[in-house]
């Protein structure tokens, strides 16, 4: 399997909505996609982070980091699961294993709690 394989959705947004309204240091941002199929929200940490109204961002969702594409823990023994820092210091001496996250300023590593599938069945 090759990082192409494990990247589900790639596509590049325009920030419409900032919402900090909630928490002190994370914001609610709201984009639309360039072709203006997806409308994407994200709680981003704005100290790591800042972006404002306008600012286009380029978005990956991938089932692992690695760049081998292997699932991050898809092994049967429970531990085999590794998140973004193990992925990374699996290298060999001192770490520093080359990982997708290399290409890109913000990550988030975790699940996604809601998504909606489109009607034609290829947009979510």
């Amino acid at each position: 399997m090759s990082a192409g394989d494990a990247q589900l959705f790639e596509d590049t947004f325009t920030v419409t909505d900032y919402d900090q309204s909630k928490y002190d240091r994370v914001a609610r941002i709201t984009g639309t996609s360039t072709d203006n199929q997806t409308e994407l929200k994200l709680d981003i940490n704005i100290e790591l982070f800042p972006c404002h109204v306008g600012e286009t961002l380029q978005v990956v969702l991938a089932t692992s980091l690695s760049l081998d594409g292997n699932r991050d823990g898809d092994g049967s023994d429970a531990a085999e699961g590794k998140g973004w820092r193990d992925v990374r210091n699996a290298g060999g001496p001192g770490g520093e294993e080359s990982t997708l996250a290399d290409m890109y300023d913000y990550v988030c590593h975790g699940k996604i709690y809601k998504f909606e599938d489109g009607s034609d069945g290829q947009t979510m």
